[in-house]
């Protein structure tokens, strides 16, 4: 069964909440958290993506680059823009965006549950990645990336959490700058935690990580790495519990630097033979069903639709993220591995299809990819099954904000 705590978390001034809250650090990158912080020297992105705080000509992954977030969430400390909960909690963290709301439980998560596999994965994780964040955490002290962990809904602790959002007035409650509403309330009883804590551990087998896999793969080699030294926190990593029914998954689409030494017009004739090609010109396609794709290249748009008996219905073969690996990038393309390969990138639903059409017209890249998004019962399945899906399969939204709630590995 699930085991979760409450805890001490290092959060805002209420009335610097929405400066100091600012989105995942893994959503940005420099040149975008420099202009989103300017003039904010209360962002939490000063921690998070702190390089924007040194020479543009600093790499990213050094040392100096970590000291300085630790630098920063010391001085954030010292000039009172944070501070650490004098008891152990539970947070409720709710998301509106275009009028659709999402309620979640803010705890830490068991490392134990993670390695025994209480808490199922879909993905594998990019090495390099992980060790950003891992020296990340060794450094700061702080995990300050929330995992956004998934449950089967269960009513009673849907009861709990509506009831106490009902009588308890938030901690937290503004509209960021992107429109959505951030709510958070702190459950404080020692009586309703206890309730909580229980629950989880008897009637929830487990949690799935819907977003997060490399931080939480850093937090238990972190823990690792701590050896002797490791502390009770480190057994433990940040994490927001959101029940099946109220999550949304957005499309995962791609972008590839080069056709493999095709020309476009061979590149099209190869796709045929998978796929039915359907020309559209200039306006976006964004795909409707599942086994439909979007292809930009040459500044026009092409809807591709996969051919009967070109995939399986296993549940991984299924998948467009599947298909479209094993058809194009994989057959056509010669990236074998999307992980580790960095001929392709990966571009959120959230930045929309205009975002693939500027990755390819700026000649950054050949070509851009649009897919239908995953269904959370697809995750779900895939996870149970002890299979993982293809990298960068899903994108949820709304995003929780960096900032907000910090779990600190060191007392």
């Amino acid at each position: 069964m699930t085991l979760i705590k409450p805890f001490k978390a290092l959060r805002p001034q209420a009335q610097s909440a929405k400066q100091v809250a600012s989105r995942p650090y893994d959503v940005l990158n420099s040149a975008e958290a420099k202009i989103e912080a300017q003039g904010n020297p209360y962002s939490f992105l000063h921690i998070t993506k702190s390089e924007i705080d040194l020479s543009a000509n600093v790499d990213v992954h050094s040392q100096e680059v970590y000291q300085q977030a630790k630098d920063n969430l010391t001085a954030f400390i010292k000039r009172d823009i944070l501070f650490k909960e004098n008891k152990d909690c539970y947070y409720i963290y709710r998301l509106i965006m275009n009028g659709r709301s999402q309620t979640g439980l803010v705890c830490v998560s068991s490392v134990d549950d993670y390695e025994k596999d209480i808490i199922k994965k879909h993905e594998f994780t990019r090495p390099e990645k992980e060790l950003d964040r891992i020296n990340h955490i060794k450094t700061s002290g702080a995990q300050t990336g929330n995992v956004f962990l998934a449950y089967r809904n269960n009513k009673t602790i849907d009861d709990i959490i509506l009831k106490w959002m009902q009588v308890k007035q938030p901690v937290y409650d503004f509209i960021s700058d992107d429109s959505i509403q951030h709510t958070i309330w702190i459950v404080n009883d020692n009586d309703t935690i206890n309730q909580i804590t229980n629950i989880f551990a008897k009637e929830i087998p487990c949690t799935y990580i819907a977003d997060g896999h490399h931080r939480a793969a850093s937090a238990a080699k972190v823990r690792k790495a701590l050896g002797k030294d490791a502390t009770d926190n480190s057994n433990y990593f940040l994490t927001t519990l959101f029940p099946s029914n109220q999550l949304f998954i957005m499309d995962y689409n791609r972008v590839v630097k080069d056709l493999n030494g095709l020309s476009v017009d061979e590149f099209l004739l190869a796709l045929q033979e998978n796929f039915l090609i359907e020309k559209i010109g200039l306006k976006e396609f964004k795909p409707q069903q599942p086994h439909e794709f979007g292809l930009f290249i040459q500044n026009k748009w092409y809807k591709l639709v996969a051919k009967e008996g070109t995939y399986s219905n296993d549940p991984i073969g299924v998948l467009d993220v599947s298909i479209l690996q094993n058809n194009v990038l994989d057959k056509i393309l010669n990236i074998k591995d999307p992980r580790t390969d960095n001929r392709i990138d990966f571009v959120g639903g959230m930045r929309g299809l205009g975002e693939l059409e500027k990755r390819v017209k700026s000649n950054e890249m050949k070509a851009a990819f649009s897919l239908y998004p995953v269904t959370i019962h697809q995750l779900f399945d895939i996870a149970d099954s002890g299979n993982v899906m293809p990298p960068k399969s899903t994108w949820f939204e709304p995003k929780l904000r960096d900032g907000l709630l910090t779990h600190l590995i060191y007392e």
